[in-house]
């Protein structure tokens, strides 16, 4: 069957639930506690091991096929607009979004600031300290203006790619 890497991504998390809601059956109904002189069988929960143990496994076999298939994907698939794939865009967008962060902030800086010495706003003695930036800081706007485009840019064509292109998944 034919998924996009978003609709892949849904089935490998429904898959997921699905494993930990069995897992958690599982943990409830293997065990369980009964008091003395009570009928065992009364509160005997339904538990069936050989038939529990193979959805499980047959669980975890679609979910590595899932997986198999979307990173598969990942290193084949080229995104439009840029020389890389999707395995290298999911390295890359974080990496723009760090860039970002950084020049963000120094964006905001004041070319010269006064230093708090003592964290509350208040000098510990008669010297002001001031911290100056030591770069142009609107170069530095002008970058971080050009980083957010490109970040913008790069999250549209991956999400594209993820909603367009599809790939083959047979569980």
């Amino acid at each position: 069957m034919k998924y996009t890497s978003a609709e892949a991504a849904k089935l490998l998390r429904k898959l997921n639930e699905e494993k930990t809601a069995l897992e958690l059956k599982e943990e409830k109904s293997s065990i369980f506690v009964a008091a003395v002189g009570e009928d065992v069988e009364s509160v005997r929960p339904a538990y069936e091991y050989e038939s529990m143990q193979a959805a499980l496994i047959e669980l975890d076999r679609k979910i590595r096929v899932v997986k198999h298939a979307i990173n598969s994907f990942n290193i084949q698939q080229m995104v439009d607009g840029f020389d890389m794939t999707i395995d290298q865009m999911l390295v890359y967008i974080p990496q723009l979004t760090a860039r970002k962060r950084k020049l963000s902030m120094m964006k905001d800086r004041l070319p010269k600031q006064r230093e708090d010495a003592d964290g509350y706003g208040r000098a510990s003695s008669n010297v002001i300290d001031y911290s100056y930036a030591n770069y142009d800081i609107s170069v530095v706007e002008k970058e971080c203006s050009v980083v957010a485009d490109e970040l913008s840019r790069a999250q549209t064509a991956l999400d594209v790619v993820n909603n367009t292109k599809t790939m083959e998944i047979e569980l």
